[in-house]
């Protein structure tokens, strides 16, 4: 760890946040040679996270969704061409090998990987059943094929368009050994997919080979990613809403029960839900309504098939979280295996194909979620792939689908329009050691992270950090061009800690390290006027707040030193109460980075506002921030509370305390 944690005397680890950085970052797509052609023959540009790179990893006409094999092949569905193509990563990079790993399907779509008592399978949905393969690592073509599931439901209504879209299956396997498979509607709102046999609308359950199968949840139009939330047996389903809905309300407006593209715009909302067993989520006679918030929305009597309200809408399954009204979202992926930073790991993704009935169209993206440790819910919705639609000409390009996570912790994502598979990968130059991610201040505290940095091992010898150590110079070079020297802390071959220089500007810029062998450049940092972070005692951004305190006994000024956390072993630290009295008022100092530089830093501990007496430099280590705030009484005996810091509107990770 850096120079400043090891001087602070305590036990730190890198921070997360319950809210990384988005798409924040124009980057040019990395196109090999032999894929410049069609869309890609002209150069393409992605908005991504800082600390990321984007490149084409493969051209699959058609490519829908995405499963990667235990030996690392990936396999891609490709419902038009009727086949699954299997892609083999080279071990020296490049465009992969190709194979037809299966071909005459009937529009085969979701692919999930299972093992059963030492045989593995991978299962691959039709239209109107779910096949499975043995599988073999290594193999390139499916074999030893069985149908598990027949008689699925795959005509539409009359005049019901859009293609095979609500054909197409979609499956997770659950650690209770379950498959369960979701079939869409066969319209956009018709009450006859609820009396069916099957039910439309709906998620079934069955065992793995297919038998047994039984309704296990209903109304929700067209799930397409069902997946489960590692670690728990809770399914949770990205769902496609219904379009073209009237105008619900009788109020003075005059517009009950006309379509009006006003409100058509945004509502009802697309889904991202845990689905329960034996849940009802509404559709089609009940609309979740985002008007007031897109967390456990209520819902509106549907004008079209619930006009009387024969359907009681207080007895649905109230929804987790709407996404923007036909954003369209198809594939979920949790991101807890990827190789991404520890911020962005506690989250789930959703690909949001776009819409095609909206005054200004939206989605077109991948959108990221932020997952609560304590809820297991998600945060609000913040892009994290972007760049497929033109804002302007309102002209896209391509439509994302879903995402998996390859052997090398890499994140693919699929697009069915340009024909591609993309590779985001997480390669930073530089991140704060406060926040974990690679958004930088000036004066804040950065770590370059590589190989051959230095050939030497050496750590500043007092808090006045050199800008020469170990036989390393580094360079902070901002987008006007002005290049100044860092102060350095610590410097090895595989990572230097390093202070941004006051006065940076802010936007990308360059990091230079200048050794005996010459100048070498290592990539661009974004650099923000203020990145704010906290430390955490145990590092998982959601935890211990790593501060110290005071007491000061009245009338006296007398202060003594109050614990705020104590850590058994590293890694494993515990909030201490911390008793508070009218008589003994307690002040609070929190310890990171991008603190310093705004007069406008706030802080909230357990919602209550706390006075906040100083915020700036730490005063004795290059590049730590310091805010100290007073403990207001009225947390008296509030037990664990979140303590929430702002610098000018930005908001730095949450840590916790305890008051008794």
């Amino acid at each position: 760890m850096s120079g400043k944690a090891l001087a602070l005397g305590i036990s730190l680890s890198l921070v997360v946040s319950a809210a990384p950085p988005g798409a924040m970052v124009r980057a040019k797509l990395n196109v090999p040679n032999a894929l410049r052609n069609g869309t890609f023959a002209a150069d393409r540009y992605l908005n991504i996270p800082p600390g990321f790179q984007v490149s084409l990893f493969a051209s699959v006409g058609g490519a829908r969704f995405l499963a990667v094999a235990p030996n690392g092949d990936v396999l891609v569905s490709q419902p038009g061409a009727g086949q699954v193509t299997l892609l083999r990563p080279l071990a020296g990079g490049g465009v992969p090998q190709s194979f037809t790993f299966v071909s005459g399907l009937r529009s085969p779509h979701d692919i999930v990987f299972h093992t059963i008592n030492g045989t593995s399978y991978v299962y691959i949905t039709e239209t109107n059943q779910i096949n499975r393969f043995r599988y073999n690592a290594g193999d390139t073509s499916a074999h030893d094929r069985e149908v598990i599931v027949t008689g699925l439901p795959d005509s539409q209504a009359a005049g019901f368009g859009g293609g095979y879209a609500h054909q197409l299956k979609n499956i997770a396997i659950g650690s209770d050994g379950h498959l369960y498979v979701s079939i869409g509607s066969s319209c956009n709102v018709c009450a006859d997919d609820t009396t069916g046999d099957p039910v439309r609308g709906a998620i079934y359950q069955y065992n793995a080979d297919g038998s047994a199968g039984r309704l296990f949840a209903r109304g929700l139009r067209n799930a397409e990613g069902v997946r489960f939330l590692p670690g728990t047996n809770t399914l949770w389903a990205a769902v496609n809403n219904r379009d073209n809905v009237p105008y619900p309300v009788q109020d003075s407006s005059g517009n009950y029960g006309q379509v009006i593209w006003p409100y058509v715009d945004n509502h009802p909302p697309d889904l991202l839900t845990a689905v329960r067993d034996g849940g009802n989520y509404g559709w089609p006679f009940c609309d979740s309504n985002p008007d007031k918030t897109l967390d456990q929305m209520p819902f509106n009597a549907d004008f079209d098939t619930n006009q009387d309200s024969h359907v009681d809408c207080g007895k649905m399954d109230l929804v987790s979280k709407g996404i923007p009204a036909h954003s369209a979202p198809l594939g979920l992926l949790f991101l807890g295996d990827t190789g991404f930073a520890q911020p962005y790991r506690t989250g789930a993704v959703v690909g949001l194909h776009g819409s095609w009935d909206r005054t200004a169209k939206t989605g077109y993206k991948v959108a990221y979620f932020p997952w609560s440790n304590t809820t297991q819910l998600p945060g609000e919705q913040a892009d994290l792939v972007t760049g497929w639609l033109d804002d302007t000409s309102q002209n896209a390009w391509g439509r994302p689908v879903d995402a998996a996570v390859d052997a090398t912790g890499s994140m693919l994502i699929s697009d069915d329009t340009a024909g591609a598979i993309y590779r985001l990968t997480y390669a930073p130059a530089a991140i704060s050691a406060a926040s974990g991610f690679a958004v930088l201040a000036p004066e804040s505290i950065g770590s370059v992270f590589g190989t051959q940095l230095s050939t030497q091992t050496a750590s500043a010898a007092s808090a006045d950090w050199p800008t020469s150590l170990g036989g390393v110079k580094l360079t902070v070079q901002d987008g006007t061009g002005a290049a100044r020297s860092a102060r350095l802390a610590y410097v090895s071959s595989g990572q230097i800690n390093f202070e941004v220089p006051a006065g940076t500007a802010a936007g990308n810029a360059t990091l230079m390290i200048e050794q005996s062998t010459g100048t070498i450049s290592l990539g661009t940092v974004l650099i923000a006027a203020t990145a704010p972070a906290l430390f955490s005692a145990n590092g998982n951004g959601q935890g211990v707040a790593a501060a110290t305190a005071v007491e000061v006994v009245l009338p006296t000024t007398h202060q003594g030193p109050v614990s705020v956390f104590t850590c058994a072993q590293p890694g494993n630290c515990k909030s201490v109460p911390i008793r508070i009295g009218v008589d003994t008022p307690i002040f609070l100092s929190f310890y990171g980075t991008g603190i310093r530089g705004s007069a406008d830093v706030s802080v909230t501990i357990g919602g209550a506002s706390a006075s906040v007496l100083y915020a700036g430099p730490q005063g004795t280590y290059p590049g730590l921030d310091q805010v100290n705030v007073g403990l207001p009484l009225s947390l008296h005996g509030a037990g664990e509370v979140d303590v929430v810091l702002k610098v000018s509107g930005q908001t730095a990770n949450t840590v916790t305390i305890n008051i008794e």
